[in-house]
């Protein structure tokens, strides 16, 4: 573990490759679990106001389950998540080309809004666990992301690499500049 101000990072954002490789993989992150992705306040918010620019790319389906139980839900462990259809697909996942997108961001990059999606799902696979003194900052494998690891390998790029947009969004710029020289100077040769 390596602390960089008020976070805590696991060795394997920097010692572990990753690229997502949706062309494989068809999104199977946005699918796969028995819950939605982690919302934290101000994303709720967010949500349920950006949701009339989203709701004209979602299926019929989805915009009945958003309109009957809301934009976000409380999940079994108490969490506010994204809602789920029969606990397995995010209600905001589209389809193109057989491949699982999110609707939200779908519109950010259709510059309809300027929030891009949560911020959970943005950091993937990265999980940040908050603590009342600092967050932990981890990676976590999916069996999912295989295709993804090995695309990382081959192209040679860590995860703190991948997700630098994400980690800047998180942290910022200031913060993920100590991440790029704690890279070097200590993990610089030991990506695996």
């Amino acid at each position: 573990m390596l602390q960089i101000d008020n976070t805590i990072l696991s060795f394997d954002v920097f010692e572990r490759y990753f690229q997502c490789d949706l062309k494989k993989c068809k999104g199977q992150c946005c699918i796969d679990g028995d819950s939605g992705a982690p919302l934290n306040k101000d994303e709720v918010v967010i949500i349920k106001e950006i949701y009339p620019q989203i709701k004209k790319y979602l299926p019929e389906k989805n915009i009945n389950i958003i309109e009957k139980i809301g934009t976000s839900e409380i999940d079994k462990e108490g969490d506010v998540v994204t809602p789920c259809i029969n606990n397995k697909n995010c209600v905001y996942i589209i389809y193109e080309d057989e491949i699982a997108i999110c609707a939200i961001e779908k519109a950010f990059f259709n510059k309809e809004i300027k929030f891009r999606k949560p911020i959970s799902c943005h950091l993937f696979p990265i999980r940040i666990t908050e603590y009342k003194d600092f967050d932990a900052v981890n990676y976590q494998y999916l069996n999912i992301c295989k295709h993804a690891v090995r695309k990382g390998k081959k192209n040679n790029i860590p995860i703190y690499k991948f997700l630098r947009e994400a980690l800047i969004r998180k942290y910022g710029k200031e913060w993920y500049s100590k991440v790029e020289i704690a890279a070097k100077e200590i993990f610089l040769g030991n990506v695996k």
